[in-house]
């Protein structure tokens, strides 16, 4: 299925898909046409992919059988969720869960309401939040911040450019880092723990145990 500008309505100066998506196959939205919101659920066995200058919003949720790619955001009100990979020139918003069988890429953030999971990496210019939980099968990076209401976990590395912050455990087969900010959690393990690489300022590692070599960081127990 391919959707251009004349398949949608324009409303308040967006385009807008009021029916229900739900295609055999792939669903391919012409480039430049913006953000298109589509009202309820947007699926496809296949692929989903907005080409460049164009992004997808749903009211409900995203779902793809393979990947899932846009040119600018990717936003549903409820999940996102890919048999392959999820890749977006901008951010990643859900109301509820991302998850991808590979893994996410965004130019901006990365954002849930539940929790992100990827079978491979997950990577972020920004920052990556989850109200949840953060799960990969290899390295979790970010721009900015990556903070978590419940654990974080990767099979690879763990890299922040402003802190890292997890309401349970912070855990890396390989070793966490932040380049300026602090490292906050319950528990931490890892192989090496660094906070504040690039920051003039000491910062902070909190947490109760830690399981690993500090290379750098004021460590403070919780």
């Amino acid at each position: 299925m391919r959707l251009s500008k004349k398949d949608f309505k324009m409303e308040n100066g967006c385009l807008v898909y009021s029916d229900e998506v739900d295609v055999q196959g792939d669903l391919i939205i012409e480039e430049d046409l913006g953000l298109v919101f589509f009202q309820k659920l947007v699926k496809a066995s296949g692929n989903i992919i907005a080409k460049t200058g164009s992004g997808i919003k749903a009211g409900w949720s995203i779902e793809a059988g393979e990947g899932i790619e846009a040119g600018w955001g990717i936003k549903a009100g409820w999940s996102i969720e890919a048999g392959e990979g999820i890749k977006a020139g901008w951010s990643i918003e859900a109301g509820e869960g991302i998850e991808a069988g590979w893994g996410i890429k965004a130019g901006g953030s990365i954002e849930a309401g539940e929790g992100i999971k990827a079978g491979w990496s997950i990577e972020a210019s920004g920052s990556i939040e989850a109200g949840r939980g953060i799960k990969a099968g290899g390295s979790i990076k970010a721009g900015g911040s990556i903070k978590a209401g419940w654990g974080i976990k990767a099979g690879g590395s763990i890299e922040a450019g402003w802190g890292i912050k997890a309401g349970g455990s912070i855990e890396a087969d390989e070793g966490i880092i932040s380049f300026y900010g602090p490292i906050s959690a319950k528990q931490i393990s890892c192989l090496r723990l660094a906070a504040g690489f690039n920051s003039k300022i000491e910062q902070e590692i909190n947490a109760k145990t830690i399981k690993g070599k500090v290379l750098l960081g004021k460590v403070k127990s919780k």
